[in-house]
């Protein structure tokens, strides 16, 4: 059995959890998130617990085993804790505002880029260089901050750009016959 899918997954208090044949629904605090289970799998709730397990020994059962558990037990740590992104806008004149339900970015070209947060998404500029990326759906929020960094990625040359709060960008070297 896969590791992962094997362990259970503890209900924290104040979240309830209900499983209807192939559909799993997650409500607490934070919010609502509905899964619909592969066939291949079935998920059990018991004793204040979410077990997943498998209908077969094949390799698509198994695969799918360990990733049902993965996004189950997500599921229930977003409607508790939520998750969050960090991104971090590096260059002279980039810039980023936040109007309502839009993110409105100076990034060196002609124009302003307008961008429309998804709904289930909270942002938060900080001195228009940091934006801070809030949701229940782990995927969402991941998802959301790569369609921002691909707006303009970090730049190798010169660093400039929209990159992850963590991220390293290796830095290559310019023309070595400039003198």
């Amino acid at each position: 059995m896969s590791r992962i899918g094997r362990k259970p997954i503890l209900i924290p208090k104040g979240v309830q959890v209900a499983v209807n044949d192939s559909e799993v629904e997650v409500q607490g605090p934070k919010g609502k998130l509905g899964l619909r289970v592969h066939g291949l799998c079935r998920v059990q709730v018991a004793d204040g617990s979410i077990l997943v397990t498998r209908q077969g020994e094949h390799r698509a059962a198994k695969a799918l085993h360990g990733l049902t558990r993965a996004l189950v037990a997500n599921m229930v740590r977003g409607v508790t804790e939520g998750f969050e992104k960090r991104l971090e806008i590096v260059g002279i004149g980039y810039r980023v505002q936040l109007t309502g339900r839009n993110l409105t970015f100076s990034l060196g070209y002609s124009h302003p880029i307008v961008f429309p947060l998804p709904e289930g998404i909270q942002a938060e500029v900080d001195k228009q260089t940091t934006i801070v990326l809030r949701g229940v759906d782990k995927h969402l929020v991941g998802q959301t901050a790569a369609q921002i960094r691909a707006l303009r990625r970090p730049d190798p040359y010169k660093g400039k750009g929209i990159r992850y709060a963590n991220e390293v960008v290796r830095r290559k070297v310019g023309k070595a016959g400039a003198k």
